[in-house]
């Protein structure tokens, strides 16, 4: 089950995963989204901050087994161009934390019934900033969920069930290139969407716990927990 999976990386991943013959659902807001190619695909119109339509969706699925769940879906804002009301505030928060926590619950309890399984999310760099000048409220959601990976990860490990994070850069995908006026290839070391799948597959076939890419962008990440905050306020 792939929930955020009718754009992006979900999309591309819950693709790999039609063709090579598995039993797939997507789930998203808005299914009208998806491609003619998932006409085999299993599909729910879900809000992941609405707990009670996400239940009913995984308890339906998961009916006939669940292997493996992966949760794409989340909100970026940028504080430089938006102004990060009450609204919005508590949209990203029950999108990127509560949401991914209902869903790693709801999933969990349908593992441990069958002592196998594995729970994937997808963070950012971000997450692994100390701070983000512009974005602290979105890094600070991506600490959370490599946290709550980290959390279940021990809580699951006794049961065979594993918890992998993947922990991208920058991804050429059509979501960035719209926050970007179409072109984001400015960004450093930006990856291209199929590499970023081929890695989250092979980092979900080897049930690692935490992955991140592209490597240059891990050290820069190091680099820049260095800087003080008032040169990261620079920042363009």
């Amino acid at each position: 089950m792939v929930i955020g999976g009718t754009s992006g990386i979900g999309l591309a991943l819950a693709r790999h995963y039609l063709q090579r013959g598995d039993r797939v659902a997507v789930c998203g807001r808005d299914l009208q989204r998806l491609p003619a190619d998932f006409h085999n695909a299993i599909s729910y119109q879900v809000d992941i901050a609405d707990r009670t339509s996400l239940s009913q969706a995984i308890n339906d699925f998961a009916a006939q087994g669940l292997d493996m769940l992966i949760v794409t879906a989340g909100i970026y804002f940028n504080t430089r161009s938006h102004l990060l009301d009450e609204a919005a505030t508590l949209h990203m928060l029950r999108t990127n934390v509560s949401g991914l926590s209902h869903a790693f619950e709801l999933a969990a309890e349908k593992m441990l019934r069958q002592k196998s399984g594995q729970l994937v999310a997808i963070s950012s760099v971000a997450g692994l900033l100390h701070d983000y000048p512009g974005a602290s409220v979105y890094s600070a959601t991506k600490r959370n969920v490599l946290s709550l990976c980290d959390t279940y990860r021990i809580a699951l490990q006794p049961f065979s069930i594993a918890v992998t994070a993947i922990v991208p850069g920058y991804i050429d995908t059509a979501k960035l290139r719209a926050l970007n006026e179409g072109d984001a290839s400015h960004k450093p070391f930006i990856m291209s969407e199929q590499k970023a799948v081929a890695l989250i597959v092979d980092a979900i076939t080897a049930r690692r716990d935490r992955v991140v890419f592209p490597w240059q962008m891990k050290w820069l990440i190091a680099v820049l927990n260095l800087l003080p905050r008032w040169v990261l306020k620079l920042r363009k």
